[in-house]
Parts: C-alpha cells; structure tokens; sequence
C-alpha cells in the first residue's frame, strides 16, 4: 500500500504566503470570517480525512473496482466507499462552497479547490462521485429555477443525492453539435428524454439514494448542429413537489465501462427511455449552462494531475530514501551500509526535482486560478470582477491541459525511480500511472485545451486575459529586478515573457494567413505557455519564501527547485518554439 501525507506545509505557503489569500478573501464583501485560521482549520480536517479514511481505500478499491448487475442495472462501489462517503457527507464536505441558502457553507472556491486536491490524493476514483455533483450544482445555480434549485440542487449540497453531467453520445464526443438524444414536450412542463449517454461518471451507484443527470439533448424544433442544443434535469427517481422520492424513473445504467485505470469508479453506458425531465435554462441554450459545468470541472480535472503527481512524488521520494542499491560514482556515501540509497544517484535526483518542480508550481497554478475565481464571483468591485473573469478563462486550458500533461511525466518517473518494484501491483505505484491516462482525456484532450487556448482565448477573443497576466509578470519582474535572491530568476523570466509575447504576435499574423497554422501550433503553443507560468509561479514562489518565516530548510528546498526548473526545465520552451515555427507544412498529408 502506498503512503500518503497531506501536504498542509505547502498547501498554507502557496495559499497564504505566494498568493496572500486571506487578505484577498476577507477583503471581499461576505469573507470577513475566511480568516486564515478558519482555512487553516478545514484544511487540517480535510488531511485527517484523506489520510484516515480515503487513503486506505484507494489501493483496495481499484483492486475490487465496480459491480455492475445486468438484471437490476445496479452498480455496487467497492468495499467502504460508501461509508466514507457517509462520513464525507456528514462531515459537511459535499457543501463546502456552496450558497448558505441551500445548505451549503460559501466558504471560498481557492478553499475547495485546495480540499479537493487533498481529497483526490487520497483516492481519485472515489472523489468523482461527489466531484462531478460540484459541476451540476453550479449549473443548477445559475442556469436553474428556484423551484429547481430547492427540489435538485439542495439535495445534492447536503448529500443526499449526487448529480451528473450526461454530454457524450457514442457518435458525438467532442463535437456536441452531432448528438442525438431527444426531448419531446410532455405534460405540465415535463419532457420525454431519449436516447443513449456514454462515459458517464458517477452515472449509476449505491453512495445515496437519488441521481440527478444533467443531460443535453434537441428539441423536436431544435436548429441543426450545436445552436440546437437544450439542457435538462432528469433524476434516476422521479421526485414529488414535497421533495420526497416518488417512482422510478426510465433512465438506467446499460453497462460499466472496463477501464485502464479509475477502476473505482463507475464510469456508465446510461440509456434513457422516454424518461421524465425537466428544462434548465433556455431551449437551445444548453452549451451555456454546459460551459458552466464544464469550465469549473476542468480546473478539478489539473487538480486530480496535481493530486496524483503529489502522491507518486511522496512515495517515489519516500522509496529512494530507503532503497539500498549501488554506490555514488564518487564514492561511498553510507559506508557502513551495504550500498547507498537512490537519493547519491544524479539521475534520481533530477527525476524527483522534476516531479517536484511540477508538483509545486502546478499547486500555485491551480490555486492561483481557484483566488481569480472568487474574487470574479464576489468582487465589489465590476472592473475587478471582468479583470479576474478574463484570467480565468486565459488560465484554465493552461491548468487542466499542461498540469494534467506533467502529472504524467510526474508518475512515470515515480516508476522508474521504482525500477521492476514499481511495475507489480503490489507496491501501488503503477496505478498512479493507470489512474493518470485519463485526466488528459477528461473534459476535452489536450488537443482540444491547446486549440481553446489559442484558437479562443487568443485569437478570438484577443488574448484579452494573456495581457493581463503578461502586465503581472512585467510589474513582478520590475518590483524585484535589483533583489539579489531572485537575481538568477528574473532576466530568464522577462526574457521568457517577452518572447511569448512576440511569438505570440507572430503566430497570429500566421494564422490569419492560413488557418491551418492554428492546429499545427496549438499544442506546443500550450506547453510553452505552460512552462513560463509555471516560470513566473516559481519566481514568485522564492520571492514569498524569502519574504517568510519559514524554516531555513524550507526556503532552500524552494530556491533550489526554482533553480532547478529555470535551468532545467524552461529550457523546454526553445524545442516549443522550434516546433511552432516549422509551421504545418511539416505536417504533410497522410493517406
């Protein structure tokens, strides 16, 4: 069984010291009380039960994976995960950000995210089940009636339910505008869903006693492609105006899905027979209400990476500490062992500084993301809210499409640092590997968040949020060009920053002249974006260290990785760059 420690040190320095979040989060009307101790309490509980509860039923879990039951179309979670989720529930977890007035607590979103990633390093397979209820009850929230949110989304908040995103269809994955699945008007405003879902997490389980499926599908006067596409509620159990559970309704799991990794959670073929759903939001509006779901599940799918990067750095770390084997080339280092630990080995070394190198500037990333949402969604202030709505829609293709990338670098070099011992099931590692795969897949591939990236958030709409940020790492660099700690960081990062600028400018003109361009560009562009965020994160990363009370210990385990990354790391950017400007005639036709 693999080990895991809640990484609470790091968590409160990136939180409270890089990003300065308690005096962002009590300056916003309502967060008076979202004092650091009050965080720094929930993230304590939410490492007790991670560590307690989570940690050890993740390993047994994907060994015993789902249960699937054709005759009643029923799915058994594995051993534990249901009371867990009891515990979870009880513990007031299921409604940690969300409004009072539906049972939630409305702490802040940083604060979520920040939980979740606790959450998910415990056990990634079994924190989908109440993840993906976090994506409905937004889209309830804003796209829904009151009626709607009182019957469906309160229940969820408290736990007694969950709720699902119900978008794939075998013929339409990422192209929605090809779905099938159809709604026909019933009576008093009810509609009759039919048609066939795939990929479905969560879609069918035995943790609560309700289902609530958000599911998109046409109305008989639906336009063709994506324009046409309407958004409904349907529950697994038809529910009385009262709020009590009535008759089943005709939506059920056809199968589960025989999956690489994830094996804990049910991932569900759903198949709907005229079953009973109600409109949310407007016909042939549906994408919007999707985009709310799906921009908020996103970030938590670069935060599942930043979760299972985490916990393959601890034991990868935890192995090569321990692991006896061979001697350092310039001589024995333990000489009174029988040979040295992985840890003389430079090669070890650099695998544990990538991963984390990745770890940490990828937390930074996300949380950084996590505090412009709050202050977008709370802010008194309208320009504050439009500046942070902007870098947030910048940064979300860069947080789930690059962290989710290095966390699969990360758990392969956890492997190798393993050797042969990583490969058998028996010490754990190899599920972080298998577990891994399919965060570049969820909710869009990278290919798809590097187009979103440069395709949307650059071109179409302007680069309106990469200004921003570029303006950020401009004032940072300036602020702190004559300090002698980050002297090695801050030319590398202005150089860095200014050359994405203009390549980014060129890329534009080149794309404006052959469309193709963009394709061609877009996923290196992605990475290269990645890596001087993550550049500018680690300058600032030091800057706050210095600036700390943090042990003598702690700051240089910072420098260090920072001088690492910028050495080691960043260089990358110069292969991105080459490959963007050999452009698409490079990437001739294949028959």
């Amino acid at each position: 069984m693999t080990a895991y420690k809640a990484p609470l040190d790091d968590l409160r320095f990136a939180l409270f010291d890089v990003l300065g979040a308690e005096k962002t989060l009590t300056a916003l009307p309502g967060g008076e009380a979202h004092t650091r101790d009050l965080l720094d309490a929930v993230l304590e509980e939410a490492g007790r039960l991670s560590e307690q509860l989570l940690a050890p039923t993740n390993g047994p879990g994907d060994e015993e994976g789902c249960h699937y039951d054709k005759a009643s179309q029923t799915v058994t979670t594995p051993k534990g995960f249901k009371d867990v989720f009891r515990q979870f529930a009880e513990g007031g977890w299921t409604g940690l950000t969300n409004p009072e007035k539906y049972s939630g607590q409305a702490l802040p979103g940083v604060l979520g995210t920040a939980t979740t990633e606790i959450f998910q390093s415990g056990n990634l397979a079994w924190s989908l089940y109440p993840l993906l209820s976090e994506g409905a009850t937004h889209a309830l929230e804003i796209h829904g009636e009151e009626w709607q949110r009182e019957r469906f989304m309160k229940p969820i908040i408290e736990g007694r339910w969950t709720g699902t995103m119900c978008l794939t269809e075998p013929q339409a994955g990422s192209d929605l505008g090809l779905l099938k699945t159809r709604a026909e008007p019933g009576e008093n405003n009810t509609y009759k869903i039919t048609g066939t879902k795939i990929f479905i997490s969560a879609g069918e389980h035995d943790l609560t006693e309700n289902i609530v499926h958000l599911v998109l599908a046409r109305l008989p006067d639906a336009p063709a492609g994506s324009r046409g596409i309407s958004l409904f509620i349907v529950p697994k159990f038809k529910v009385n105006d009262d709020g009590s559970l009535g008759a089943r309704n005709t939506v059920a799991a056809g199968a589960i899905e025989h999956k690489m990794g994830i094996r804990g959670s049910a991932t569900c073929v759903m198949n709907f027979d005229g079953a009973e759903g109600f409109l949310l939001g407007q016909p042939h509006k549906g994408l919007a209400a999707m985009f709310t779901m799906m921009n908020a599940a996103r970030l938590s799918v670069g935060v599942q990476g930043l979760a299972l990067a985490e916990r393959a750095l601890q034991n990868s770390l935890n192995y090569a500490r321990e692991r006896l084997q061979s001697r350092s080339l310039s001589g024995a280092k333990f000489p009174d062992k029988s040979a040295d630990n992985l840890l003389v080995q430079p090669d070890v070394r650099r695998m544990l500084l990538t991963q984390r190198a990745f770890v940490e500037g990828s937390r930074a990333l996300v949380l950084y993301t996590a505090l412009q949402t709050d202050i977008e969604s709370r802010a008194s202030d309208e320009a504050a809210r439009k500046k942070a709505g902007e870098l947030v829609a910048f940064l979300i293709p860069i947080a789930k499409g690059v962290v989710t990338e290095l966390a699969q670098e990360c758990t392969k070099e956890a492997l190798q640092i393993y050797g042969g011992h990583g490969y058998i099931a028996e010490n754990g590692v190899e599920q972080f590997v298998r577990d891994a795969r399919i965060i570049t897949l969820y909710e869009g591939t990278t290919g798809i968040q590097a187009a979103d990236l440069l395709g949307r958030k650059i071109l179409q709409l302007q680069g309106v949020g990469f200004k921003h940020f570029l303006e950020e790492i401009s004032a940072f660099c300036q602020q702190h060009s004559a300090d002698a700690a980050l002297r090695t960081l801050i030319g590398p990062l202005a150089i860095a920053t200014k050359q994405w600028g203009d390549l980014t400018l060129q890329l534009a003109q080149r794309v404006q002249a052959n469309p193709e361009e963009l394709g061609a560009a877009a996923t290196d562009y992605l990475y290269y974006s990645g890596y001087v965020t993550l550049a500018y994160l680690w300058a600032r990363s030091v800057a706050a260290a210095e600036a700390s009370t943090q042990s003598a210990a702690f700051k240089q385990a910072k420098r260090d990785t920072a001088h690492f990354y910028f050495a080691r790391i960043l260089p990358r950017c110069l292969m991105h760059k080459a490959a963007i400007e050999a452009g698409v005639d490079t990437l001739p036709a294949i028959a």
